[in-house]
């Protein structure tokens, strides 16, 4: 699947108009997109009212730092997981004070895949501050494709839990 940037952008622009009415922030934690979440959100005039901070933890050394993310889960779970991009929404949460945060961690390619985790596997979370979902999924195509389906996975699911619904999909 193609995702273009003008998508990305519309998803931002909702999600700016949805935070603003709520009177709410968010905080993004990321590593298989190295920033590319909040770099969508920023690019919308004004994101300053509702994006408190972004947080790229590319190795699991910052994943613990910035996030108090255990490391023992990097052992036991790998860095790719449900528990690990959970952790990384509380972390983030608690360390910029928003109320709504997403996490991603995956494999982007084109390297570093196994079997049990291929290449396009990542792991996404999100969080109001009172709930906590997460899902796995299996995207297709090359790095910077794997990255963009990842951005508009995530923005779309603060989008859904903006609306009260569960931001997993599918």
């Amino acid at each position: 699947m193609t995702v273009n940037e003008q998508t990305l952008t519309r998803l931002a622009t909702e999600l700016g108009e949805q935070l603003l009415a709520a009177k709410a922030q968010v905080t993004t934690a990321e590593s298989c997109t190295g920033g590319g979440i909040a770099e969508a959100i920023t690019r919308v005039p004004g994101s300053s009212a509702w994006f408190e901070a972004g947080f790229v933890t590319y190795s699991n050394k910052q994943k613990s730092r910035q996030l108090e993310v255990p490391e023992s889960l990097f052992t036991t779970v790998g860095a790719v997981s449900q528990e690990v991009v959970e952790a990384m929404v509380r972390g983030a949460q608690a360390n910029s004070g928003a109320r709504f945060a997403v996490a991603v961690s995956g494999v982007a390619g084109p390297d570093g895949g196994t079997p049990q985790k291929p290449v396009g596997t990542v792991w996404l979370a999100w969080g109001d501050g009172e709930q906590l979902f997460s899902v796995r999924r299996q995207f297709s195509g090359d790095r910077g494709e794997v990255r963009r389906q990842t951005v508009e996975a995530a923005l779309a699911g603060l989008l859904r839990l903006l609306a009260q619904e569960n931001p997993s999909p599918g």
